[in-house]
């Protein structure tokens, strides 16, 4: 059953993973995907996460007088590359190649703004992902199942992308793309406790 709450929540995303993950928590809420540019500068992979959430949390809230805003930005770093979605067969190829055999970090930030009193709490949740060999034929097949389309680095935890990781070390959700448990936290301190 959702949970209703004096204040409209709005989650700032059109993601299908954080859409599901919020019903499973038992929220009620609507989407408003943002219109935040986001940036690709020379901070850190965490201050960049934080920076695009607390943007997208801000640009949405811009639109509402008494509500909770919840928005999200997920940056996935392997040494020194980020890695976005993939562009076309050939980024996908390289993302995969550049993940195999790797230990790589998710880092997802949130960000919780409540609009009637212009408060916004974060939190960046880091998790550690380890990546098995990935020979040619695996990136293949795996482009070709279509799932890592629309994902940062290329693959999907939930899904068949879970054949091929060894190892994570970590909040799973976070790597889905909300940390719930981190939201979860930060949704009391602004009066709304979920169990």
């Amino acid at each position: 059953m959702a949970k209703s709450t004096d204040k409209q929540i709005v989650l700032a995303s059109q993601s299908p993973r954080r859409q599901e993950l919020l019903t499973q928590m038992g929220l009620a809420f609507t989407t408003h995907p943002s219109d935040f540019e986001e940036i690709d500068t020379h901070l850190t992979p965490e201050e960049l996460a934080l920076h695009n959430a607390i943007g997208k949390a801000q640009e949405v809230a811009r639109h509402y007088r008494d509500a909770l805003i919840i928005s999200a930005d997920t940056v996935v770093a392997v040494g020194q590359h980020y890695l976005g979605k993939p562009k076309d067969i050939e980024d996908a190829k390289r993302i995969l190649r550049l993940l195999s055999n790797t230990t790589h970090k998710v880092i997802t930030a949130i960000c919780v703004f409540d609009t009637s009193k212009n408060i916004n709490l974060s939190a960046v949740e880091t998790t550690l992902v380890t990546i098995d060999r990935l020979d040619e034929a695996t990136i293949e097949a795996y482009i070709n199942s279509g799932e890592g389309w629309d994902k940062a680095a290329g693959y999907a935890i939930q899904g068949l992308g879970s054949l091929f990781i060894k190892k994570i070390e970590g909040d799973y959700f976070n790597v889905v793309g909300l940390p719930i448990y981190r939201l979860r936290k930060l949704l009391q301190k602004v009066g709304i406790d979920i169990m």
